[in-house]
């Protein structure tokens, strides 16, 4: 498996070695997907082997963002997973937080995250909210666990007993993964960190109506954050990983090892100086796979055998395994034979590749192009919504408003709670400027999901234009602060100040959107304009002249580049580019864009 556009990473198999369960990344990194797909010798990922947990409502009725360290039964028939548990949207860390600026919504509320200049420890990640639910691969339904669900806890790394009757699981108090105030952590262990220690709980499955947690004494209540636990293929023993806080990747981490009813723990043999987590069972239970840093900042696999009473034997490096500057992670035993699973093919990630050059374009100010790479999508997977949503964004943006309208009144059919496709609604009726039918449909938005930047940015600008500038502002500002970094909020606010007539004090968040995305067209374009409006006309002309080279001879780019011409005076370059502009406006389809074009020409012919 190589050449893949999106990342695959956490994985676990049914225990006859028959069903493969798979995280997989969306467009735009979206981390809300998962593969479950049979072995065979050449494994194939279809659109259909693909869930989207966005399709399913949490236990308040919220949507669920990403399901979290996800783990296949042992009969490969039901799936159990972290998820949100409530709609809980705090306010979006900061850049200079020392975390990643721009979370995920997925991420956001639920997760602590932290990056680090120490590239041996680059990152620490851990929950902070969530419950166990469980889906079913028989009805397609997801659904909370009882008593797994409390939403005063974290539940996480659930795992199952080999028998498919118990789930041993990691859970701590819930708490704000980045609590008002709190200085920026530096590296692993910082005692800056959000500070949760897990205890390894276990609960019946009892076919989905869950139980009473029990806390597995030797592995809870002792000072220490316990997780990851893994249950031996006999049923015997629980292998787990012991830190100061957090999970997985801890410079700390250690392996214990406690039976499956609780007990004394005992730390294994097989520990190494510097990290030890991501252990797996063989199938016949005599070895387990784990990773260290000991040998290297790039994460190695280690094995050490155990023997029917637990007792296990000094590590060993299995070599080779890749370059020496690759990490290996989650290593996993499968029960297949060597020859039984020789590749994978994944056509289902060709749909979120295009679907990610498609938003490019779109971000580009290429609409058209944009068009082609959504329709080349939907192609792959007609019902998805939010591609639906974004093609007819795309035909808005090129000026073929009634072929928007049935693309999103499309989207909502098939998904009425699509945020993007009540914000894209919303943009296109304010753009015909019925603005009270777009309020509606923005307001609908950020009731499903108070923190989504762009539906708040598109809303402001909608303000902007009905005159109510400082309400609008509020929630530009609260975009822009939601994403910093992002040059469609940049973009919004900034365009924004400039509609309002304050086109200096737009410039500056102009110019840090192009710092950030040099290659954008309609940065370039609106940035021109602004300029042009505060007097700078020569600077003004050369980001629009921009903007028509990046802009895939864009209509509307080139019809503003005509009149700026016209202003600067050069006459013989309004008319030739005008007449380019009409070219381009006929040859995409766009009557309404013809008709001003063709005006602007005959004035300039005329002059």
């Amino acid at each position: 498996i190589d050449n893949l556009p999106v990342c695959m990473n956490c994985h676990s198999f049914s225990r006859d070695g028959k069903t493969l369960g798979l995280d997989v990344d969306g467009p735009q990194n979206d981390k809300g997907l998962y593969a479950l797909v049979p072995i065979r010798r050449e494994t194939v990922i279809h659109n259909r082997d693909v869930i989207a947990w966005s399709n399913f409502r949490g236990k308040l009725g919220g949507r669920i963002r990403v399901g979290f360290m996800s783990q296949v039964s042992p009969d490969g028939q039901t799936v159990i997973t972290m998820v949100n548990g409530s709609e809980f949207q705090p306010e979006q860390p900061k850049k200079d937080a020392g975390i990643t600026p721009e979370l995920p919504p997925d991420v956001q509320g639920n997760f602590y995250v932290a990056n680090f200049r120490d590239y041996r420890f680059l990152q620490v990640f851990y929950p902070t909210r969530g419950i166990l639910a469980w889906y079913d691969r028989q009805s397609r339904q997801l659904r909370p666990l009882p008593g797994a669900d409390d939403l005063n806890y974290v539940h996480t790394n659930a795992t199952w007993s080999p028998d498919g009757k118990w789930i041993v699981f990691a859970r701590a108090r819930a708490r704000d993964a980045y609590p008002p105030g709190a200085p920026p952590a530096e590296r692993a262990n910082d005692p800056n960190e959000t500070q949760i220690r897990y205890d390894l709980y276990r609960i019946p499955f009892n076919n989905g109506r869950g139980g009473t947690p029990e806390p597995i004494r030797g592995a809870s209540g002792n000072g220490m954050s316990n997780s990851f636990p893994k249950v031996s293929p006999d049923g015997k023993w629980i292998v787990y990983v012991q830190a100061r806080n957090g999970l997985l990747m801890r410079p700390d981490s250690q392996l214990y090892i406690v039976p499956f009813e609780g007990g004394t723990p005992r730390r294994m043999n097989c520990n190494t100086p510097l990290m030890n987590s991501w252990h797996s069972f063989s199938p016949n239970g005599r070895w387990l796979v784990f990773s260290s840093k000991s040998r290297s900042p790039y994460t190695q696999m280690f094995l050490t055998h155990i023997d029917e009473n637990g007792n296990d034997t000094p590590p060993i490096l299995i070599e080779n395994a890749t370059a020496a500057n690759r990490a290996v992670n989650i290593p996993e035993f499968v029960n297949i034979g060597v020859d039984e699973w020789l590749k994978i093919d994944a056509p289902a990630t060709e749909f979120y590749r295009i679907s990610d050059r498609a938003l490019a374009f779109y971000r580009q100010g290429r609409f058209e192009d944009s068009i082609a790479e959504w329709k080349r999508a939907l192609e792959l997977d007609p019902n998805d919504a939010a591609a639906i949503s974004n093609l007819g964004a795309a035909l808005d943006g090129a000026g073929r408003p009634e072929e928007a309208a049935r693309q999103f009144a499309r989207a909502l059919e098939i998904d009425p709670d699509n945020v993007r496709a009540h914000t894209n609604i919303g943009i296109a009726l304010a753009r015909s400027k019925r603005y009270e039918e777009a309020a509606r449909h923005f307001e609908r938005a950020l009731e499903l999901r108070p923190g989504d930047a762009q539906a708040r940015s598109a809303y402001g600008g909608m303000l902007v234009e009905t005159g109510d500038t400082e309400k609008a502002l509020v929630h530009l500002r609260i975009a822009l602060e939601l994403t910093p970094e992002s040059p469609d909020a940049l973009n919004n606010y900034a365009g924004a100040l400039a509609r309002a007539g304050r086109y200096r004090e737009s410039l500056a968040f102009f110019r840090k959107a192009l710092e950030i995305e040099p290659n954008s067209a309609i940065l370039h374009f609106n940035y021109g304009r602004a300029l042009a409006a505060d007097g700078d006309l020569k600077s003004g002309l050369a980001h629009v002249e921009k903007a028509a080279e990046l802009g895939g001879e864009e209509p509307l780019i080139l019809e503003r580049l005509a009149e700026l011409y016209e202003s600067a005076g050069r006459a013989a370059d309004a008319l030739a580019t005008a007449r380019r502009a009409l070219a381009a406006a006929r040859r995409h389809a766009q009557p309404g864009a013809s008709a001003r074009i063709e005006a602007l020409v005959q004035r300039l012919e005329r002059r």
